[in-house]
């Protein structure tokens, strides 16, 4: 996937996702997350909040890795098998690999996941444990059971710092060393980030999804730095899904009040099928002129048929769905227009269009010298009388 790209399904076709648009923070396995998104039909818009920089110059990194040659930890944790390969590479690089896989040999190896430990196996080496949850907490838990005072715990990061998972083993008499190996970075071309803020802010996607804590607090950070801030943190209570991997990921935005969605497998498969759950169920369904009409991001569903709506038209069907059933003055039309002026007749033309996108030109009408509505089926008109 390019750096910034939106992706529609093919025609005729369409999953539990389509008719929404989600936006897609990650800088690594951004492909994968897109594609999972996208064979369940939504709409991509893929905007890197960070790249990540390798260390292999960096003196942190170099100094962490003799400090572990010259004084073999008690032991050591992995937590991602791209920031342990990582490592190994930049050892062999500086002509201490063999004595750095010495090292590791001899003492408690931790993995927090399949992958880390096939990449734990791939050097050749072999995990004492690993959490079947891959969580860190899990890991946590483990090590503050058998007791940390006194040992020393290397601890391989991976671009964010593990927040309270490293106070808490100090808090408990440990004495803890970083291990470095990557550092995230803002992205060289602000233009991608910047599109998916304004499509935030303007409700034009229905989802974020957040992979890592520094996307998350990157976002944050770039918004804040344009004068978004409060309007991107609104969005994200009302109208878009701010949905992150896990807790740890989603500590930024809750810190300043965004209640966000996660899985319960820290995962990306479990992260897509939470989507297709939340998002369908938020989507208005009203049954108008006999046919059932869902109304999602940038599509309608009319009796299961997916029907692509230009934005106009979108615009026009969110302001008559409020009150369904119930006449809306072209006035008020008019403002929900984004950029439509002062000029009635965009009113017609744009719900023009959207009649012939639905495909049923009864599902509105129009009622004259007054404006238009829903032609909600009389049994309904209790149940939204006062909505």
């Amino acid at each position: 996937m390019d750096e910034e790209q939106q992706q529609r399904p093919e025609p005729g076709q369409h999953g539990p996702l389509a008719g929404f648009t989600v936006g897609v923070t990650a800088a690594r396995r951004a492909d994968e997350l897109g594609a999972l998104l996208q064979r369940r039909g939504a709409a991509v818009l893929h905007a890197p909040a960070l790249r990540i920089v390798p260390l292999a110059d960096d003196g942190e990194l170099l100094a962490a890795t003799k400090e572990i040659i010259d004084q073999a930890p008690d032991v050591v944790v992995a937590t991602t098998a791209i920031g342990f390969r990582g490592w190994v590479e930049a050892a062999d690089g500086w002509g201490f690999g063999e004595q750095l896989l010495q090292r590791l040999r001899n003492v408690e190896l931790l993995a927090r996941g399949p992958k880390v430990k096939g990449a734990i196996r791939a050097a050749g080496l072999t995990e004492e444990w690993s959490p079947s949850s891959e969580s860190m907490a899990e890991v946590l838990d483990r090590l503050l059971e058998e007791g940390v005072d006194g040992r020393r715990i290397a601890v391989q990061l991976h671009g964010e710092p593990l927040p309270g998972f490293v106070e808490s083993l100090r808090a408990a008499g440990a004495e803890v060393l970083p291990v470095p190996v990557y550092r995230w970075m803002p992205p060289e071309d602000l233009g991608p980030v910047d599109r998916l803020l304004d499509a935030v802010v303007s409700r034009s996607v229905d989802a974020i999804t957040f992979t890592s804590a520094p996307a998350a607090a990157s976002l944050l950070s770039r918004a804040e730095h344009r004068g978004l801030q409060g309007e991107l943190l609104a969005a994200l209570n009302h109208g878009v899904v701010p949905a992150c991997v896990g807790p740890v990921t989603a500590l930024p935005l809750q810190a300043l009040g965004v209640d966000t969605v996660q899985p319960e497998r820290f995962r990306l498969g479990p992260l897509v099928q939470l989507l297709c759950q939340e998002l369908p169920s938020r989507a208005r369904a009203l049954p108008v002129a006999g046919h059932r009409m869902e109304i999602r991001g940038h599509a309608v569903l009319v009796d299961g048929a997916l029907k692509p709506v230009p934005p106009a038209g979108m615009s026009l069907l969110r302001a008559l769905s409020r009150r369904p059933g119930w006449v809306v003055a072209r006035a008020e039309l008019l403002r929900a227009l984004p950029g439509a002026g002062r000029d009635e007749h965009a009113v017609e033309t744009a719900m023009a269009r959207l009649r012939t996108a639905l495909g049923a030109p009864k599902l509105i009408q129009t009622v004259v010298k007054r404006g238009y509505r829903l032609a909600l089926d009389p049994a309904a008109d209790a149940k939204y009388a006062d909505v």
